[in-house]
C-alpha cells in the first residue's frame, strides 16, 4: 500500500458534477432558487385568517336577516302571552270562557230588571204627583165649600164632566158635582137634567133630556145632599151633531130652578171646567 492520498478520478466528459453531501443539522438551508412558486407549501397563519374572514361575514349577514325580519313582523306581532295564560291547559281555559259568559248573561238580565223597576217606579210618581194635585184641588174646593171664611152660597153647580162611552159613539157618561154651603146641615134634594145646543147641517138645534136620554117622559136624575154631591148619568147624542154647549138644569124639592151652562170643550176636559154663568 502507498502512503499518497487518493486523488478524485475524473468525470466523464459533459457529466454533470456529483452533489456533495448536504450537511447534516438544523443549520442546512435549501438553495436559492432551487425550487419554483408553484410548487411553494401555503403558509398556515393566511389559511386561517381567510376562514375567520368568510365566519364573519356569514354571521354578519344571518344576523342582518333575523333583524330585519324582527322589524317587519313587529306590528303585526301578537302581544306575548300572560304568565297565567300560558299555564293555563284548554279546559281551563274553555271553563274561564263559559264562567265570562254566564257572569255577561247575569249583568244582563239585572240591567233589564233595573230598567223596568225604574219605569214602574216613574210611573208610580206620575200617578202620585196627579193624586197629590187632585187632592189638593178637593182640599181647596172643601175649604171653600165648608171653611169658617168661605163664601156662602146656594144650590150651585160646581162642575161638569162629559166622557165618551168605548163601544158607543153616540152615547156619553156626565158627572155634575152639585154643592151648598148657605144652610149648613139642611139637606137639598130634587133632580139633574142636562139640555145640549149643537149644530146639524149648518143649523142650530137644541135637544131636551128627553131627546138626549131618547124617551118621551125621561125623568131627571135624583140628588140629596148636605153640602156637595156628584150625580152621574148617560146621554145618547144623534149622529152628525156637533155639541157646542151643555146646560145643567136643577129642579129642587123646595125653591126655584137652577140653570147653569158649560161649554162643551170645558165639558170635555181631563179636569172639569168651571161654569159659565147662563
Amino acid at each position: 500500500m502507498s502512503d499518497e492520498p487518493s486523488k478524485p478520478v475524473p468525470s466523464p466528459a459533459g457529466a454533470a458534477p456529483a452533489s456533495a453531501p448536504a450537511p447534516a443539522g438544523p443549520a442546512a438551508t435549501a438553495p436559492t432558487g432551487s425550487a419554483s412558486p408553484s410548487a411553494a407549501t401555503p403558509v398556515p397563519g393566511h389559511r386561517g385568517r381567510l376562514l375567520a374572514g368568510l365566519a364573519l361575514a356569514v354571521a354578519l349577514a344571518f344576523g342582518g336577516w333575523g333583524l330585519w325580519g324582527a322589524i317587519t313582523r313587529s306590528d303585526d306581532a301578537p302581544p306575548p302571552p300572560t304568565a297565567g295564560a300560558a299555564t293555563m291547559t284548554p279546559r281551563q281555559m274553555q271553563a274561564e270562557l263559559e264562567g265570562l259568559r254566564q257572569r255577561v248573561a247575569t249583568l244582563s238580565r239585572s240591567d233589564g230588571i233595573s230598567r223596568q223597576a225604574n219605569r214602574d217606579l216613574q210611573s208610580a210618581l206620575a200617578e202620585r204627583d196627579e193624586e197629590i194635585a187632585g187632592l189638593r184641588a178637593d182640599v181647596a174646593f172643601y175649604e171653600r165649600l165648608v171653611g169658617a171664611t168661605g163664601q156662602r152660597r146656594g144650590l150651585t153647580v160646581h162642575a161638569l164632566k162629559m166622557q165618551p162611552q168605548q163601544g158607543a159613539p153616540s152615547a156619553w157618561h156626565f158627572t155634575t158635582t152639585l154643592t151648598q154651603n148657605l144652610n149648613r146641615g139642611a139637606v137639598s134634594a130634587g133632580r139633574v137634567t142636562l139640555a145640549l145646543e149643537g149644530t146639524r147641517a149648518g143649523k142650530l138645534e137644541k135637544l131636551l133630556w128627553a131627546d138626549l136620554r131618547q124617551q118621551p117622559e125621561a125623568p131627571g136624575t135624583p140628588y140629596s145632599f148636605k153640602y156637595f154631591e156628584q150625580v152621574e148619568g148617560d146621554v145618547f147624542l144623534p149622529p152628525g151633531l156637533t155639541p157646542v154647549r151643555v146646560t145643567v138644569r136643577l129642579t129642587p124639592q123646595k125653591g126655584a130652578v137652577i140653570e147653569q151652562s158649560f161649554s162643551w170643550a170645558d165639558a170635555t176636559r181631563d179636569t172639569a171646567g168651571n161654569g159659565a154663568g147662563g
